[in-house]
Parts: C-alpha cells; structure tokens; sequence
C-alpha cells in the first residue's frame, strides 16, 4: 500500500538553524504490521494535551481560605491531530496499523489494537553548538553532543527529545467535504495510555543531510504497543 513517505513528492528538506524549537523539526513516527518506524508526512497539526483536578482543602471556621491545593487523578493525555486526506492512505491506515486489516479500515469499529506513536523533537545544528559549549564549560554533565571546534559543513551528531506515547486508542474521527474548498482534511483524536521517554539520540545520527533522524525505539514481530510486547503482555 502507497504512503506519503513513499512518493517523491514527499521528499525531505531542511529546516532553518533556531535556538526556539519550530513545528518542521517535530518528527512523527508510527510503526507498521513488522514494527517499524515510519514518519508520518501531511500531518497539519499533533496537539497533545492532558489535564488534572486540583483539590482545595480548606478547614472550617477558618474563613476562605486554601490551605492546600492536592493535585488529583490525571486524565489520560489526548492528541488531536489533524491530517490532509490522501486516496492511498487515510488516517485509520496511518495511526491503525493495528487495526488488523488495512485498505478497507473505514470506522473506528475496525480499530482492534492500541498503537504506540513516537514524536523526536530534533534539535537544530545551533542548539547542538550551545549545548556543547555548557557541557565543555561544564555547566552540563553528560557527553558532549557537537565537538567545540566543528565547522557547520561537518557531519554532526543530532540531539533529539524522543517522546513515546504508548498503547494509543482513536476516540473520535471527523473529515469534512466542503464545497468551497478542494483540501480535504481528516481529524482524529488519539487517547494515550502512557507516556514515557524515548532513548534521546546522539550517536551515529548525522543532522547535515535532510535531519534524517529515525527511532531509537526498536521493535519487531507483530508491531504491537510495546506494553503488549513485553513482560507479562499478550
């Protein structure tokens, strides 16, 4: 089946060197039916949110008055993303490899099996320089990313946050066919189960050509979430 990342239309660029992160270093990735990683193109938004109640406690007699906030049970994390339809591959293929079927997964009924997405924020050649510099100051304990006397025509090793939202279920799925407007965009909201830290990546990446940047995270076989994969799972 033909996916944006097979097309050459699709092909990868560059992005500008900034100290503030900016939307075209976020990297989105989900896995296939063999476990492997797969970025994502045409995505327009990936917005995660999550919320938690936060409890007053207050004693009586004692006026209005907080004597303490507790923070209560957090709700799961949701994502909402928003996608341009492509007749090859529409959102249910793309984030529901999972789904047990693939060219015919039409509703959230088909969507049998929770998912894994991974996010890599990557960081740009300049914020690689600064962080090397703190780490030869040593302001920063850890290895250092860039060496201090690298030229920018150097291959250099690329630093990314590597995020992974595990065992993810879609709850709600939206496409509008408008009339005065060709685009045709799909929306999915994603609930997460978990999210955890992804390895961060610094060796044997090279940022100088495309940011190719792929997944720490290793999987293989059925290409389960990997809550399923390991310990006690299915």
């Amino acid at each position: 089946m033909a996916r944006d990342y097979d097309s050459y239309v699709f092909n990868k660029g560059v992005t500008p060197n900034t100290l503030s992160v900016i939307s075209s270093k976020n990297r989105i990735f989900a896995y296939n039916a063999q476990g492997l990683p797969k970025q994502l193109g045409v995505v327009a938004t990936f917005d995660p949110s999550e919320a938690r109640t936060l409890e007053p406690v207050r004693g009586i007699g004692f006026g209005d008055y907080i004597a303490e906030l507790v923070p209560g049970v957090t709700d799961p994390m949701t994502i909402s993303i928003t996608r341009t339809a492509l007749y090859l591959a529409n959102i249910y293929q793309i984030f529901g490899y999972k789904s047990g079927v693939d060219g015919i997964v039409r509703s959230l009924r088909h969507h049998r099996w929770p998912f894994d997405i991974n996010q890599e924020v990557v960081f740009s050649t300049l914020a690689n320089r600064v962080l090397a510099d703190s780490a030869v100051d040593g302001a920063l304990q850890g290895p250092t990313f860039l060496p201090k006397d690298a030229t920018v025509e150097e291959d250099i090793a690329a630093m990314a946050l590597v995020t992974i939202y595990e065992a993810c279920w879609m709850s709600d799925y939206s496409v509008s066919f408008a009339s005065d407007t060709a685009l045709v965009q799909e929306t999915v909201t994603v609930n997460v189960s978990n999210i955890i830290a992804g390895q961060t990546l610094s060796d044997s990446v090279v940022a100088a050509a495309g940011e190719d940047v792929y997944s720490s995270l290793s999987k293989s076989g059925s290409g389960l979430s990997v809550r399923l994969e390991s310990g006690s799972g299915i």
